[in-house]
C-alpha cells in the first residue's frame, strides 16, 4: 500500500522527496567542514611562507644585481688604471732603450778616451825626456831670449859641438823671480827638439 498525501499528484510527490533527499545529501559534516578549515589554513600558511621565501630570494637577487654592477663599475676603473699603468711603463721602456743606447755611446767614449789618455801619457812622457834641467846659472845672465842664451852657452860649457846646433822649445826658469839677485838661482828648465841631443848633454853632464 502506498500513501499519497490527499489532494497532491503523484508527481509532485516525486519531486517534493528528491528535494528532501537532496537537502539531506548536501548537510555536512562538522568534522569533515573543520578539517577541510585546517587544510584551507596549512595551504593559505604555507602560501604565505613561500611568498616570503620568493620575496627574500627577490631581494638577495637585487642585492646581487647591485653588487654585480658595482663589480662592473670597478672592473671598468681597473682598466683604466690598467691602461694608464701600461702607458708609463711604455714610456718607461723607451726611456731605458734611451739609456741603455747612451751607455753604449758612454762605453765607446771611456774607450776612446783611456786611448787619448794614453797617447797623452805617451806623449807627455816623451816630452818630458827632451827636458833638461840647469842649475847655478846666474840669474839674469839669460837676458830675455833663454833659448839663444843656452844655445850658445851649452857647446861652450861642455866643449861639444853639436851637427846640427841646438834647438829649444821652450825654456825658463822655475819659480817666481826674485826681487834681488842674492840667493840660490832658479833652475833653468829647457825642452830640447832633439831627444839624441839631450841624452848627449846628460851623459857629458
Amino acid at each position: 500500500m502506498t500513501g499519497k498525501a490527499p489532494g497532491k499528484p503523484a508527481c509532485q510527490l516525486l519531486f517534493s522527496e528528491a528535494l528532501r533527499q537532496q537537502k539531506h545529501s548536501r548537510v555536512v559534516d562538522p568534522l569533515t567542514s573543520r578539517h577541510t578549515n585546517m587544510t584551507e589554513d596549512t595551504e593559505s600558511a604555507s602560501m604565505d611562507r613561500i611568498l616570503q621565501e620568493i620575496s627574500a630570494v627577490g631581494r638577495k637577487l637585487e642585492g646581487m644585481d647591485n653588487a654585480m654592477v658595482a663589480l662592473a663599475t670597478e672592473t671598468r676603473s681597473m682598466r683604466l688604471e690598467i691602461a694608464g699603468f701600461q702607458l708609463q711603463i711604455s714610456g718607461l721602456d723607451q726611456r731605458v732603450t734611451t739609456v741603455e743606447a747612451q751607455a753604449a755611446s758612454w762605453a765607446n767614449k771611456d774607450q776612446e778616451l783611456l786611448h787619448l789618455c794614453s797617447r797623452l801619457t805617451d806623449l807627455e812622457d816623451r816630452s818630458s825626456r827632451n827636458n833638461i834641467r840647469l842649475l847655478g846659472i846666474p840669474e839674469g845672465t839669460e837676458g830675455v831670449d833663454i833659448p839663444s842664451y843656452l844655445r850658445d852657452m851649452l857647446p861652450k860649457l861642455t866643449d861639444i859641438t853639436f851637427d846640427p846646433p841646438l834647438e829649444f822649445q821652450r825654456a825658463h826658469r822655475l819659480g817666481p823671480k826674485r826681487q834681488d839677485r842674492k840667493g840660490r838661482p832658479r833652475p833653468i828648465i829647457a825642452c830640447m827638439l832633439r831627444h839624441g841631443q839631450a841624452r848627449q848633454l846628460l851623459q857629458t853632464a
